[in-house]
Parts: C-alpha cells; structure tokens; sequence
C-alpha cells in the first residue's frame, strides 16, 4: 500500500510540475504579446511543450524560436521524468 502511494505521489508531481511549466511559457507568451489571450497562449504552450506542434500562425512571426525552444525543453524534461519515474519504481520493486 505504501507503494501505491508513493507512486501516486510521484505522478501526481510530475504532473503538476510540468503543468506549471506550461502555464509558465503560456504567461510569457501573453506577457510579450506572441499570443492573443489566456487560454490560446495554454492552448499553444501545452500542444508545443507536448511537442504535438501547432500551426505558427497563431504566434506572433518574431517570437516562434521561444515556441521551439519550450518544444525541446517539454521533450527533455518529459524523458527525464519519465527515466527518473522508472528508475523509482525499479528501486520500489527491488525492496
């Protein structure tokens, strides 16, 4: 039982974690005017941090290299939860 939560725990985490990291671009897209409105600048940081891809149009022309550099960034840091989850639940079935 302690696994479980521990586990859950975890995911629960990541997933806040990487939600603020997206919410976090989808504000720096409002506050430098790439985007026009809240939940389209959400919208665009989540599909681009998922490396999903969205049509540029949407973001102003002088700012898609932030679009791709949260795109590498989402895609890093997801692995790297992804190798820190599976190495924690390696370690939970070991003991």
């Amino acid at each position: 039982m302690r696994g479980i939560m521990a586990t859950i725990i975890v995911i629960l985490g990541l997933f806040v974690l990487h939600g603020l990291e997206i919410w976090l671009y989808a504000f720096l897209y409002l506050g430098i005017g790439a985007v026009d409105g809240l939940r389209e600048a959400v919208y665009f940081s989540t599909i681009t941090y998922g490396a999903i891809g969205y049509s540029d149009a949407a973001m102003a022309e002088r700012w898609r290299l932030v679009s791709a550099i949260e795109g590498i960034n989402g895609i890093i840091l997801i692995g790297w939860s992804t190798a820190f989850f599976v190495t924690l639940i390696a370690r939970m079935r070991r003991t």
